[in-house]
């Protein structure tokens, strides 16, 4: 059990009984909340993966998603519209299950501090982590959409996606070997310290610190989005395997190792497919 699994089991029978009974009324229902939207959440991104299987073969032997293409009749706008709503389903299924010790552990400190409205600030707390993600989300449309537009325009940038790919696997892989990733992943594995002092401020105080908390999450993982993107974003093999990944840096007690083992295998992945483009070339 990770630290933070630990710390998230702070005791309820210090409370009156009336105030614990609301408090475990009030976890219940946040177990039920974070329950229905990882479903929700999960079906609508296994629904646009396959909706959106597929893609268009380009110069150099590799595939454009669906993602990145403007449906017959759709606006750039609303295909960027979409895709912010297909980012975020599958951030909550991503996620979710590593950041609800931390929700637990806030709803917890919040109740036994004996604040009010317990549900609406952890759920406050939740929307700022995943508006968090949402603004990575849109950072990487915005890259993605002008490498597929330039490679869509100039055969010779779309021959150079491969070998790009492989260099983006090389800097993902080197990340996750790197100081800033472990403080990154140290934060997001221990957020005691961090909900204890930012217990106050109502909602906006709780959004803020889901806010900040994200982005130390994103710190910490875009590398492995970066590997998403790379093998796939669409790709439901891939993103459960991130998603495993994640889990898997946060709880396990030597959740370094496993971000190190991980950043080793990107790069000896990403040196292979720089190897085959080049010989391909």
């Amino acid at each position: 059990m990770s630290d933070t699994s630990a710390k998230a089991n702070l005791p309820t029978q210090e409370f009156a009984p009336a105030t614990a009974t609301r408090f475990r009324f009030s976890e219940r229902t946040l177990y039920a909340s974070v329950v229905t939207a990882f479903a929700v959440a999960t079906g609508f991104t296994v629904y646009l993966c396959r909706s959106m299987s597929g893609g268009m073969s380009m110069p150099g032997h590799w595939t454009m998603s669906m993602m990145w293409m403007v449906m017959l009749g759709q606006t750039q706008f609303e295909a960027f519209l979409m895709f912010v709503a297909m980012w975020l389903a599958m951030m909550v299924a991503m996620m979710l299950p590593s950041a609800f010790p931390m929700l637990l552990l806030y709803h917890r400190a919040v109740a036994f501090r004996g604040q009010s409205r317990v549900g609406a600030l952890t759920f406050a707390l939740a929307a700022g982590y995943f508006f968090a993600w949402v603004l990575f989300g849109v950072l990487a449309y915005v890259g993605g959409k002008a490498v597929t537009a330039a490679a869509m325009t100039w055969p010779a940038v779309s021959r150079l996606i491969p070998l790009t790919a492989g260099a983006a696997l090389v800097l993902a892989g080197a990340y996750q070997l790197t100081p800033l990733k472990s403080a990154c992943l140290k934060h997001c594995r221990d957020p005691l310290l961090l909900i204890a002092h930012h217990l106050h401020g109502g909602w906006r105080g709780a959004f803020r610190l889901g806010l900040h908390h994200g982005a130390f999450c994103a710190g910490c993982c875009w590398g492995l989005m970066l590997i998403q993107f790379v093998l796939g974003v669409m790709n439901l093999v891939v993103m459960v395997a991130v998603a495993a990944i994640i889990a898997l840096e946060k709880v396990l007690a030597r959740g370094e190792l496993a971000a190190r083992i991980t950043g080793v295998a990107a790069i000896l992945g990403g040196i292979w497919l720089v190897v085959v483009s080049l010989l391909g070339a």
